[in-house]
């Protein structure tokens, strides 16, 4: 059974950095990619970044492209989410998943087969 655990969450003033750490049990020969999306109160859930997991190839969302950055250490099954210069809009939970299915395409959340329970991130202006 593959289990996403995900933490690093927590308030942070504006301007400010959190990294989110998404600790994975899974056989790494069934990722194809990970993915971070969050999703804000009232809201649908949105893509935030991905990282392909032999390559290390990453894509993001415009919106936070530049200061975030995604990565990932393949001998602890961990993905990373750096973000810095965070702004109240940032504010939600954040939510890592798995993509075992080869292909192009990253942003939608139906291309994503298990999914953490999420961390709530909240940035204060």
């Amino acid at each position: 059974q593959v289990q996403l655990v995900e933490s690093g969450g927590g308030l942070v003033q504006a301007g400010g950095s959190l990294r989110l750490s998404c600790a994975a049990s899974l056989r790494t020969l069934s990722v194809y990619a990970m993915g971070w999306f969050r999703q804000a109160p009232g809201k649908e859930r949105e893509f935030v970044a991905a990282i392909t997991w032999s390559s290390g190839n990453t894509y993001y969302a415009d919106s936070v492209k530049g200061r975030f950055t995604i990565s990932r250490d393949n001998a602890k099954n961990t993905v990373y989410l750096q973000m810095n210069s965070l702004k109240p809009e940032d504010t939600a939970v954040y939510y890592c998943a798995r993509r075992s299915s080869y292909g192009t395409g990253y942003e939608s959340a139906f291309l994503y087969d298990y999914w953490g329970q999420g961390t709530q991130v909240t940035v204060s202006s």
